[in-house]
């Protein structure tokens, strides 16, 4: 069978004109060879410039080429696949990813396109996960893992919790890990589902006049729930908030990991590779100069030039607090006289440290990551560097596009430890945990803590409500 197409094949494929695509072929965007006067053209280069650039649509299809030689995993939620490749990592086969974004899709599909391929995860029962796996109904699955969308349990905006759509998936999500249910599943999510209540009842509906909240209503109340759903089913469960910088990323971004255990076992905590200061033995963690000091090639957004005359002025590691008083008030606006930190105003990246949480848009006002010197933001290059991701990992889509993906991943380094964990306890590995270690800059997020808060909480609300009914 060829493995080339022609100029006009080509042309029909990408629905773009036969000139368009010649213009390509010169430019070296497409691998192909003149052949007299036409030119040939690669069909794996097509297709990936294709999906690259959303002129080919990523189908939804089964899994190729299958082979059972390594721990199976099933990704939902995978994104630009960031968790996924540290899972992989650690020595697990990602046999599928769902995912409904359709640049992320076709992110997965350049990249790993012998994975099945799924969209919307409330399409498919556990039966159909199975089947475009290539599993059978008696074939255990080692892993499952995912990270439901988090807007729902944000910490910024309208907390719903799970009357939010995005809460539903989540339940969905539970369902199909306790459904399938794998030796392992994992949750990914922010720090705000700590503290998410399961219900969210508006501020203007509580108080005197209004019935005392419930249980779901409770700080917590979506946590509550899962955690109840985890010890009906029978599985094991260990969280906590963990800082990706004591794994490695030269970055501090938190997000909370829970790891359930179909054997009813806690399963310990991961297992840092580095710290803040040197401590407990491990190396200090990793920072910005290292990691991105030595790439060449650049792309990146620019800022508008009302904030260009600033950053002039702004050397590594500053921000708008260094600007002369005069400056300041006339950089920030009203903001200047708004309460709150504001140092994602006019942020230059410090070479020597980690970088801060990397977010969708690296030029938006009040959350700017500019590059430590030169007077851009950070480029789609860095973005990758920073979470880890490997420099030959294609991304779909345009600029925008690229960095939202590689700023809503988790950390290659953090997805690692979450694989090294389950892969040593597959394997009947133990870990012996680190005593006192701080794996985050808050305080009581681990199951236990969190757990003793919980139940203060709710022994509160029954004694409100027991002196209600006595009055």
């Amino acid at each position: 069978m060829s493995t080339e197409i022609s100029i006009k094949d080509a042309a029909k494929q990408l629905n773009i004109s036969e000139q368009r695509v010649r213009t390509l072929c010169r430019q070296n965007e497409l691998k192909s060879h003149k052949f007299g006067t036409s030119w040939l053209i690669d069909k794996k280069s097509l297709s990936e410039y294709g999906l690259k650039t959303a002129h080919t649509v990523a189908e939804d299809h089964p899994a190729y080429n299958v082979e059972n030689k390594r721990p199976i995993a099933l990704s939902f939620f995978s994104g630009a696949m960031g968790l996924d490749l540290g899972i992989e990592k650690s020595g697990f086969d990602i046999r599928l990813a769902c995912e409904i974004d359709k640049f992320c899709r076709q992110t997965i599909a350049i990249n790993k396109p012998n994975s099945a391929l799924l969209t919307d995860i409330n399409n498919y029962s556990a039966k159909d996960i199975r089947k475009e796996a290539g599993l059978t109904e008696k074939d255990d699955i080692d892993l499952i893992m995912g990270g439901p969308p988090c807007q729902a349990f944000s910490t910024a905006g309208k907390r719903k919790g799970f009357n939010d759509d995005r809460g539903n998936v989540f339940l969905k999500y539970l369902d199909l890990c306790l459904d399938l249910k794998p030796k392992y599943f994992v949750i990914e999510n922010v720090r705000g589902l700590l503290s998410c209540p399961m219900e969210h009842r508006p501020h203007e509906m509580r108080g005197e006049g209004f019935p005392e909240l419930g249980e779901d209503e409770l700080k917590g109340g979506a946590l509550n729930y899962i955690i109840n759903r985890l010890e009906n089913s029978g599985y094991g469960y260990a969280f906590n908030l963990y800082n990706s910088a004591n794994f490695g990323t030269p970055q501090v971004r938190e997000r909370v990991i829970i790891v359930c255990s179909r054997d009813g076992q806690k399963p310990p905590y991961l297992m840092p590779t580095h710290s803040e200061d040197s401590a407990f033995g491990l190396p200090k963690w990793n920072v910005l100069k290292d990691c991105i000091g030595d790439i060449k090639k650049h792309d990146h957004l620019n800022f508008p030039e009302k904030r260009l005359k600033y950053y002039r002025i702004l050397t590594n590691g500053q921000n708008w607090k260094n600007l002369p008083t005069n400056l300041q008030k006339e950089a920030m606006g009203k903001s200047y006289y708004s309460g709150g930190g504001k140092t994602g105003f006019l942020r230059r990246l410090a070479w020597e440290k980690p970088a801060p949480t990397l977010v969708t848009h690296p030029a938006m006002p009040a959350t700017d990551l500019a590059h430590p010197e030169e007077d851009r933001p950070i480029s789609v290059q860095e973005y990758k560097r920073i979470q880890e991701f490997p420099d030959n990992w294609l991304l779909a889509g345009p600029l925008v596009q690229q960095y939202k993906q590689v700023g809503n991943a988790v950390p290659i380094g953090l997805g690692f430890a979450v694989g090294n964990l389950i892969m040593n306890l597959i394997k009947g590995v133990g870990s012996i945990p680190i005593d006192g270690f701080k794996y985050s800059r808050y305080k009581k997020t681990s199951d236990t803590e969190w757990k003793a808060e919980f139940l203060i909480r709710k022994e509160k609300l029954k004694s409100t409500q027991i002196n209600k009914q006595a009055v």
